[in-house]
């Protein structure tokens, strides 16, 4: 027992330090299964074949129409001009001499809209370069802004946000994504205005030290991004006026909220007992099917405000379609990895010791899904791992203590958005590339924003909900 558990951590780390190199998690999660296999001693072919795979495929089975449509919805946003329409709408509002704040309230915004995080990443990076050096702000602080829009409240505490972490939970759970909607706002606020405190107050401090957007510890990193072709994107068409552009975002959230809470409620859906339909419940599915309908209402308004460049928007509509693959076949490799190591013997320890810590379902829930994120550096991946593993027996636990299932759905949500973007993480990794600076230049400050911060928030908010209830 002692040696499988001692796979398990060999695996992990392997696992981290393969995708801290940069190989991809497609290639480094079955090796990183082998290795708990074999200290095992479980065969090593059946459990590829029987275990990994079936569980890589009904991740993509279960969230590929999510991962495609979303893709395609970012990429329309792009092609049409609207994604930049919307940052430079918004900077002017703002003002560029709020360059940090102008950058976080335009990555939130496409992100809580529907847009996908790196898709919000290749657009936002030329624009907040231009913000940064009109202000003469230190390069070295635009990976965490951009983090601090995409990465962290709009993508787990906002309640609808259509992002998969905010989707997950709600499969364990039977929430929808509006569930928790006080405590996700507190959050969301929370960690928005503490994360702006630490930029302002760590531009304040580097300007004071004789930085600039130019200085040499902002310095673009050899092999990153050009800052002429950062994120490779292409804009072809021009939005019409300023408005528009914000009507695709609209509606994915008009669509959400009014299935979530008003036209799925009213209809019978008796019929999912069927066999044929697996006997399923509403509640299983209803967070996933109104995000669903939210981003492809979207995407036919994205079509029908450009009817005129039906050539284009086929095209962006082709390379979205391509660009589902990657995303959503490397989050379900770190599923089928995770469903290999629950699979081992030596899991079943771990998982009694998780539960033997003596806490309350709500921060059993908490731990588990943080930790399990911060080893594979995913947050979806991360909590899909978990509440595989834990989530019937995490229901079962909330539901004998009276723990609300919408405090369970938002917490959850929250702690994987935490030790998620530790180095290792491909999210930080491609986002530092992006902008084409190292770990070393920026990892600090995103590593504050981004884990630090959301972090210390979803502990106190657990405390809180202990002690009051859910809000």
């Amino acid at each position: 027992m002692a040696l499988g558990i001692i796979g398990i951590v060999t695996s992990l780390l392997l696992l981290i330090t393969l995708a801290y190199r940069g190989v991809p998690v497609i290639l480094a999660a079955p090796l990183a299964s082998a290795v708990a296999v074999v200290f095992s001693g479980a065969p090593i072919l059946a459990s590829y074949t029987e275990i990994f795979m079936p569980a890589m495929a009904g991740f993509v089975g279960s969230w590929f129409p999510v991962f495609l449509f979303g893709a395609i919805f970012g990429v329309l946003m792009t092609v049409t001009g609207y994604a930049e329409s919307i940052a430079r709408t918004v900077t002017k509002l703002v003002g560029s001499r709020s360059a940090i704040a102008a950058t976080i309230v335009t990555s939130a915004l496409m992100t809580y809209g529907g847009v996908s995080l790196f898709v919000v990443a290749f657009v936002m990076y030329p624009l907040a370069r231009e913000l940064f050096r009109v202000a003469d702000i230190p390069r070295r602080l635009i990976p965490a802004t951009i983090a601090l829009g995409i990465f962290t409240f709009t993508m787990t505490a906002l309640p609808g946000s259509p992002q998969l972490q905010n989707i997950i939970p709600g499969q364990f759970f039977g929430t929808g994504s509006f569930a928790g909607a006080g405590t996700g706002l507190l959050g969301g606020a929370l960690i928005f205005g503490l994360g702006l405190l630490w930029l302002e107050y760590r531009r304040t401090a580097l300007i004071r030290k004789g930085e600039s957007f130019d200085s040499p510890e902002s310095a673009r990193a050899v092999g990153g991004a050009s800052d002429d072709d950062a994120g490779n994107q292409v804009t072809t068409l021009e939005p019409a006026n300023r408005l528009v552009p914000f009507l695709p975002l609209l509606t994915v959230f008009a669509v959400n909220f009014a299935c979530t809470l008003i036209i799925f409620p009213a209809l019978d859906w008796s019929y999912l007992a069927d066999e044929k339909f697996g006997g399923i419940t509403i509640d299983q599915r209803l967070g996933l099917w109104a995000v669903l309908l939210g981003i492809i209402a979207a995407i036919l308004v994205l079509v029908a405000l450009n009817l005129r460049q039906l050539a284009t928007v086929w095209t962006g509509c082709v390379d979205g379609a391509k660009r589902s693959m990657l995303p959503i076949f490397s989050t379900a490799s770190e599923v089928g990895y995770g469903a290999v190591v629950a699979s081992v013997a030596a899991f079943a320890v771990v998982r009694d010791s998780v539960f033997g810590l003596g806490v309350s379902a709500l921060w059993t829930s908490v731990l588990s899904v943080s930790i399990t994120a911060g080893l594979t550096g995913s947050s979806s991946g991360g909590m899909t791992i978990a509440l595989n593993a834990l989530g019937d027996d995490l229901r079962t636990m909330a539901e004998q203590e009276g723990v609300s299932m919408e405090a369970m759905h938002r917490l959850t949500a929250m702690a994987a958005g935490g030790l998620d973007t530790l180095p290792h993480s491909g999210a930080v990794v491609t986002l530092l590339i992006v902008c084409g600076l190292t770990h070393r230049q920026s990892y600090k400050d995103l590593g504050v924003v981004t884990l630090v911060i959301p972090v210390f928030v979803v502990i106190a908010l657990v405390s809180l909900v202990s002690v009051v209830g859910s809000f």
